[in-house]
C-alpha cells in the first residue's frame, strides 16, 4: 500500500515539472511565432494539463489583441503540427515521446472581469442606497 502512495506521489511530481516545461516552452514559441503565425496576436499558456503516460497535452491559452478569438484559435490549430514540431527541438532530449497537442480558449479572465464589473455595480448600487437613508 505504501509503495503505491510513493509511486503516485512520484508520478504527480514528474507530471507536475512536465506540465510546467510545456507551459514554458509553449509560451516561447506563442511569443516567437505571434506575428508571422497569428497576426500580431498576444497568446498566452495559461495551464497545461498532460495524460499520466505524458504523450497527450491539454493546452489552455489566453487570447488578447484581436477582434476575432475564434479565428485566432483556428489558427492556432491549423498549426498545431508546426508548433509540435517546434516544441520537439525544445524538449525532445528531455522526453521520450513528443505529445499530442489540444488547444482549449481559457476564459478564465474574461470571467473575472465581469464579475468585477457586477461586484462594482453591486457596491454602488448599495452606496446609493446607504446615503439616501442617511
Amino acid at each position: 500500500m505504501q509503495i503505491i502512495t510513493l509511486h503516485w506521489i512520484f508520478m504527480s511530481t514528474r507530471t507536475e515539472k512536465f506540465n510546467k516545461e510545456m507551459q514554458r516552452e509553449l509560451g516561447v514559441i506563442f511569443q516567437t511565432k505571434m506575428h508571422d503565425w497569428f497576426e500580431g496576436a498576444f497568446i498566452t499558456v495559461t495551464e497545461v494539463s498532460s495524460s499520466p503516460d505524458l504523450s497527450y497535452v491539454k493546452v489552455y491559452l489566453s487570447i488578447f489583441n484581436v477582434k476575432n478569438k475564434a479565428a485566432t484559435m483556428d489558427l492556432v490549430n491549423l498549426f498545431n503540427k508546426h508548433i509540435r514540431k517546434d516544441l520537439a527541438g525544445k524538449i525532445r532530449n528531455s522526453v521520450r515521446i513528443i505529445p499530442e497537442l489540444s488547444f482549449f480558449e481559457d476564459n478564465s479572465l474574461e470571467k473575472v472581469v465581469k464579475f468585477e464589473k457586477i461586484f462594482d455595480q453591486l457596491r454602488e448600487e448599495r452606496e446609493s442606497r446607504e446615503k439616501k437613508d442617511n
